[in-house]
């Protein structure tokens, strides 16, 4: 029975990250997220699979990574900025013990933002009052499909404006000295951010 509510009844989503061949990331899905997937979540992430924009969906390897330091962290207090179909949020929901609830500025344990990226510098800077010292700060998409790492020229010019946000985005957070910071290439690329004071 376990094995059989950990298969997929839709198609497994694209890689979003550097994982660029569809096996080694099926395999890191297979191997170690979709077995300890929850059922809610495999039945939404089925769901959204179907939108027509079913890329803006958090990535599950990146999912799993934000469930496990919340509960890390022991995190009751979590707020989010953008949750499309509402994967992550749903996660956080099922991450955070049943005491958890709504917080006041520095009383937040965990922040994910996976928004507009032009306004994710705004994001973080009322986040900093948000979120407690020692909290985590998550931000989605800070590799935006590896556009941060080639020629602005060789940037499609649909993609120029999130490009451009996100390596100001990225060299700012590198620069803030409240922070520390790891951004890790799972999904689209998450940075972890831990606020020091």
């Amino acid at each position: 029975m376990e094995e059989e509510s950990s298969k997929r009844t839709a198609p497994p989503p694209p890689s979003k990250g550097l994982l660029q061949t569809p096996e080694l990331y099926q395999y890191v899905l297979e191997t170690s997220v979709f077995p300890r997937e929850p059922q809610q979540l495999k039945e939404l992430r089925d769901l959204t699979a179907t939108h027509p924009r079913a890329m803006m969906a958090t990535a599950p390897d990146a999912a799993q990574l934000m469930g496990l330091l919340i509960k890390l962290i022991d995190a009751k207090k979590t707020i989010e900025v953008g949750v499309f179909t509402g994967y992550s949020l749903l996660l956080t929901a099922l991450s955070i013990p049943h005491d958890g609830k709504e917080g006041n500025e520095g009383s937040y344990d965990f922040a994910y933002v996976d928004a507009d990226k032009v306004n994710y510098w705004n994001y973080h800077e009322r986040l900093m009052k948000l979120v407690r010292v020692g909290g985590i700060i998550a931000y989605d998409n800070t590799l935006w499909g590896g556009t941060v790492a080639i020629p602005p020229d060789s940037v499609a010019g649909s993609h120029r404006g999130g490009t451009e946000a996100t390596i100001q985005f990225n060299k700012s957070l590198a620069a803030d000295p409240r922070v520390d910071i790891s951004l890790t290439p799972l999904g689209d690329g998450i940075t972890i951010c831990r606020r020091i004071y």
